[in-house]
């Protein structure tokens, strides 16, 4: 299934981070509670990071399509709001060996990430690479 770029967040980092807003899998992702910062593995899921699209695949029929390359990109610096550059994404979920992903109802104004980690209604986790 494919979900619209402008319903997702990519966000650079040592860990990147890929918010979804409304995508078709929340409900097949596992319930995040995080409030230590601690992010767990999502159990029977991947993502395959690309320039061009990016895959998050799930167990069973569970997976979207996100036209990554129209995607909006933030940096870590400036609090999130610098914009970022989709290969430097991609190389980050490289090095990290995957990427964070987390589901919720719509993307938030600012990345509060205490809060999108605690908030009881977010979905994901971390999502290991395919090569």
């Amino acid at each position: 299934m494919l979900l619209e770029p402008e319903n997702t967040l990519f966000v650079r980092g040592a860990t990147p981070v890929l918010l979804l807003a409304g995508a078709p899998v929340h409900d097949a992702l596992p319930q995040l509670s995080a409030p230590d910062g601690a992010i767990p593995l999502c159990e029977g899921w991947s993502i395959v990071p690309r320039l061009t699209l990016c895959v998050v695949d799930g167990p069973g029929d569970h997976g979207i399509v996100v036209p990554a390359l129209a995607a909006p990109v933030v940096g870590e610096a400036d609090g999130g709001t610098a914009p970022g550059d989709m290969a430097d994404w991609c190389a980050d979920a490289e090095q990290a060996g995957g990427a964070v992903v987390l589901s919720l109802d719509r993307l938030p104004e600012t990345l509060d990430w205490p809060a999108l980690l605690s908030s009881g209604s977010t979905r994901g986790g971390f999502l290991p690479a395919l090569a």
